[in-house]
């Protein structure tokens, strides 16, 4: 089975367009995606997160606000 595709929050708030990483990060969680682990960034040694690049992409595609508009009656 390969092995899954993680993101980065720099990957995942391109892909949204978010504006920044923390914006990215706020969306993610308002969407309900969450880091799946966590890796030590190679310059700083901190815990960077980890995002199934699945999760990120289907969060996007069905984000609040998409879909027909239910105020126009016919």
């Amino acid at each position: 089975m390969a092995e899954p595709e993680l993101w980065t929050i720099d990957q995942a708030a391109e892909h949204i367009g978010a504006a920044s990483t923390g914006s990215a990060r706020k969306t993610l969680s308002r969407w309900g995606v969450t880091a799946v682990g966590y890796q030590r960034h190679p310059e700083s040694g901190r815990p960077a997160a980890r995002y199934l690049a699945d999760d990120v992409r289907a969060a996007h595609a069905n984000r609040p606000g998409r879909g027909a508009r239910t105020d126009l009656q016919q």
